[in-house]
């Protein structure tokens, strides 16, 4: 019999993370059912909570979503009851994120050297801007410093502008996304094994495995990449174009359907030798873009879909927020989802990718409240109702 529960149920992991890179990585081990205990300090809460350009009635909905499927416990790691406390829950723990500053942990006298001997199985992510180790890890590595170190930020933008930024924080995301892909690794390694190990994930060194051939362009042909705006150079037809509604990516720039997009256009470009081949196309990619525009202005953007799904050519919208709430596919395919929050009511947010077929993850839950599992967490390994409160009157917890 199938079992239907998440892949990763019954894998306790423990978040030190703030921001996004750290809690991002926990957020997609929480999505396919690991049991992530959240720690904050109580008197300073991960800024998260209060992030995003809008807010309603004064609440974040960022932290819905970064937030979702895991346990709050406050938890004073600068002092040693704090400490102690936390290697007890280490102690029961399989995995521990954390996106400090190298040297945090083992300043707070929690390092992996120290974790492991209380539990050689721990499995400890640790994210930072430029790594564990060399001349610059002891720098703060911010995601927007780590796309620039990784060379993100020097393709984007227009090649007469200053390098430009996508509106999201992808050194963040894509370094969280490594981070959990690497804890799967070495949880997978432990199966072997049965020791644990220390994942280090870099943000800049993330963005550098997502460059492509940049480096051996330069080192081997001589070649840089530059901004190119919202094209490939030497790449065509690949781009935006404008409808009279709104804009469109076509992506034709194979032989065969680049054929179809000059049927469905009702031209002889696939015959014009200009255009007839990969490199004709490549060399005049401006002039073909111009005349592919020129058709695209003079119909809405469901024409031109409609016209390029019946040619069979790779074509989709620039959609905005408001776009994928009313796409019907999206829809069909639970891609956005409603989670039920406390203080917003239903909250709309992308669901749980990628989609497993017999063992899906989910969202149980909404963001908790500052502190909300403090004592159900800390009764599982031994401290009662009065050690608690003392706890709190103390101010670790």
């Amino acid at each position: 019999m199938t079992d239907l529960k998440p892949p990763l149920a019954g894998l306790r992991v423990i978040e030190l993370g703030q921001l996004i890179a750290g809690p991002f990585c926990g957020q997609l081990l929480g999505d396919f059912g690991a049991e992530v205990i959240k720690i904050e300090a109580p008197d300073a809460p991960d800024p998260a909570r209060g992030w995003g350009a809008a807010k309603v009635n004064g609440q974040s909905l960022f932290w819905p979503i970064i937030a979702r499927n895991k346990k709050s416990l406050t938890l004073n790691l600068r002092t040693e009851k704090g400490q102690s406390i936390l290697k007890e829950l280490a102690n029961s723990a399989d995995v521990l994120i954390e996106n400090f500053r190298p040297g945090t942990l083992e300043r707070w006298n929690i390092g992996p050297d120290v974790l492991h001997q209380i539990n050689p199985g721990l499995v400890i992510t640790r994210i930072s801007g430029y790594g564990q180790t060399g001349p610059e890890s002891h720098k703060a590595g911010y995601a927007s410093v780590g796309e620039a170190k990784g060379g993100l930020r020097h393709l984007i933008g227009e090649p007469d502008r200053l390098p430009a930024r996508a509106g999201v924080s992808l050194g963040d995301t894509m370094t969280g996304t490594f981070a959990a892909l690497g804890t799967m690794m070495a949880l997978f390694s432990r199966e072997r094994t049965g020791k644990g190990q220390v994942v280090d994930a870099a943000i800049y060194e993330t963005v550098m495995a997502f460059m492509e051939s940049l480096i051996p362009e330069y080192a081997l042909a001589g070649y840089t990449r530059e901004r190119t705006g919202p094209i490939l150079p030497k790449v065509a037809p690949s781009g935006v174009y404008p409808c009279s509604d709104g804009l469109v990516i076509i992506g034709a720039n194979q032989d065969t359907l680049f054929r179809r997009l000059a049927d469905m256009c009702g031209t002889d470009w696939a015959d014009d030798p200009r255009y007839a081949s990969h490199d004709a196309r490549g060399e005049n990619q401006l002039e073909l873009d111009g005349k592919i525009s020129s058709w695209t202005k003079q119909r809405t953007v469901a024409d031109v879909l409609a016209l390029c799904e019946a040619y069979g050519v790779p074509c989709g919208p620039v959609n905005t927020a408001k776009d994928m709430l009313a796409d019907a596919h999206i829809a069909a395919r639970e891609a956005i989802i409603r989670v039920a929050h406390p203080l917003l009511g239903d909250v709309p947010m992308q669901g749980v990718f990628p989609k497993l077929s017999d063992t899906p993850g989910g969202v149980a839950k909404s963001s908790p409240a500052l502190g909300e599992n403090t004592g159900e967490i800390l009764s599982t390994i031994g401290y009662d109702e009065a050690e608690q409160q003392s706890l709190r009157q103390e101010g670790i917890i």
